[in-house]
């Protein structure tokens, strides 16, 4: 419940996986009442692909994709959950109609807005009525979350009454996201293997770029600070939120236990130092391992494209060129970034005088 909080809030389009009558209908529809938002619940077996793709009719002498009357009501309210319910009932031709929807937010020419949450539930093929495997593509666009009840939890349930997920708002800002987005891309430059595994058959989580960026924004809203001492999502985090099982849950769910347990575990050993410190502190130690500096130089270019100051970006060029004279092409790579980042009326520092080599082999200078 904690999982499908944080991945409401945070907006990450989740799908929960679980056996019939087992409440998850329940959970998103009393979620949605804690948070104030309306609730348009659609099952894909009752529904044709027009209801998603939109039906064509004529205006203005043009072909037109008319939106249904649920997508129509969510544009209305601005805001608000779509709960896509059934879906392993839903047949791949309503799942395919599903995949603008689900990632674009568009239906049919009706763009919904940003801030509708897409929820998702499902059976197991074999558990749902007339069951379909869900289709790889649209897989790839959620969070999968398992849902499971304890003999206890239903059993208190049942005395005190069953309790609604909590409603806890989860912040994350742009300098947390970019640093997350930083460390998994180091990662990836450690495991370039698990940047794309699609799967051979019936599939829930993989790992893609677009998934990664899932599971990047899962470790921002998840953790106290992405990127600071100690790693990302090492913190206690926003309300329940930031604990380590909620954060494996949502990470795991975007690319897969494998990729995501792999992903966790190297965060974990990173013990990467503050940004803001290495900034006003040009003597501060750095990390010897090669990916550890990757995941620090991200971190750096990350927090300066959120301060925004020329003053941050004249100092990261310090912390780049240390690094030049030790991997000048983990440098190069953080230089390229870097410059694409300079704030109006930033002045070069002398530092970068140094750098010309690096800068000429990333391509900044002639």
């Amino acid at each position: 419940m904690d999982a499908l909080s944080v991945a409401v809030a945070a907006n990450l389009p989740v799908l929960l996986w679980g056996s019939p009558g087992t409440g998850k209908t329940s959970a998103v529809l009393a979620l949605g009442e804690r948070l104030g938002l309306p609730v348009e619940v659609v099952v894909g077996s009752i529904r044709e692909p027009s209801d998603f793709a939109g039906l064509p009719v004529l205006r203005d002498g043009e072909t037109w994709f008319a939106p249904p009357r649920w997508a129509s009501r969510l544009a209305a309210a601005g805001r608000g959950i779509l709960f896509l319910d059934e879906l392993t009932t839903a047949p791949p031709a309503v799942q395919a109609a599903m995949l603008r929807v689900v990632l674009e937010r568009a239906v049919g020419d009706l763009a919904l807005p940003p801030s509708v949450r897409i929820v998702a539930a499902a059976n197991p093929p074999e558990q749902a009525a007339d069951g379909w495997d869900l289709s790889a593509p649209l897989a790839n666009r959620l969070i999968h979350l398992d849902w499971t009840v304890s003999a206890e939890s239903v059993a208190e349930g049942f005395t005190v009454g069953f309790s609604a997920p909590a409603a806890a708002p989860v912040e994350a800002g742009a300098a947390a996201v970019g640093r997350a987005r930083a460390l998994v891309g180091a990662f990836l430059r450690v495991r370039p293997e698990l940047v794309l595994a699609v799967p051979d058959g019936p599939a829930r989580a993989w790992p893609s770029p677009r998934t990664w960026e899932l599971a990047a924004t899962a470790l921002a809203c998840t953790g106290d600070d992405a990127g600071t001492g100690g790693g990302v999502g090492v913190g206690t985090g926003v309300g329940t939120g930031g604990t380590p099982r909620v954060r494996a849950e949502l990470v795991t769910g975007a690319v897969g236990e494998a990729a995501g347990f792999e992903l966790l575990s190297w965060l974990r050993d990173l013990d990467l130092p503050d940004p803001a410190t290495l900034l006003a502190d040009p003597d501060a130690p750095l990390p010897d391992r090669v990916d550890r500096v990757h995941a620090v130089l991200g971190s750096v270019v990350a927090h300066v494209a959120a301060d925004g100051s020329a003053d941050a970006w004249q100092r990261a060029w310090s912390v780049i060129g240390r690094v030049a004279r030790r991997t000048p092409d983990v440098a190069a790579t953080a230089a390229r970034s870097l410059a694409a980042r300079r704030p109006h009326g930033a002045v070069l520092p002398r530092t970068v005088l140094e750098l010309a080599p690096i800068l000429r082999s990333a391509g900044l200078m002639p």
